[in-house]
């Protein structure tokens, strides 16, 4: 497979991938960062840090809102629910295992 070709479909997969997460607003990022060590936030600093290496002034807020379909703030009122003291735990206790995203601070 060429790289044109690769590339191709490693952008349609993602494409996929973050509209399944923009229907799937039932699913807390709390949940998959407890499951998967990566959430909706992962994924944005990911894009972010993408756009950055390749010189496109991109912030944190813009590449939330390209994960999100929306601005962060206004999935948050919607969607967010409060974390339970279990989900907390389970956070803490794979922090760990979370995603490392490079070239993002914070």
């Amino acid at each position: 497979m060429d790289d044109r070709t690769r590339i191709e479909l490693e952008a349609a997969a993602f494409r996929g991938l973050v509209a399944h997460l923009q229907r799937r607003t039932d699913v807390q990022n709390i949940d998959l960062m407890n499951l998967a060590g990566f959430c909706r936030n992962c994924l944005s600093k990911w894009y972010m840090a993408a756009a950055k290496e390749r010189g496109i002034d991109m912030n944190y807020d813009q590449a939330r809102e390209a994960v999100y379909g929306m601005p962060y703030g206004e999935w948050k009122k919607k969607y967010q629910k409060e974390a339970s003291a279990e989900q907390q735990r389970k956070f803490e206790e794979t922090r760990p295992l979370h995603a490392y995203v490079s070239g993002h601070q914070g």
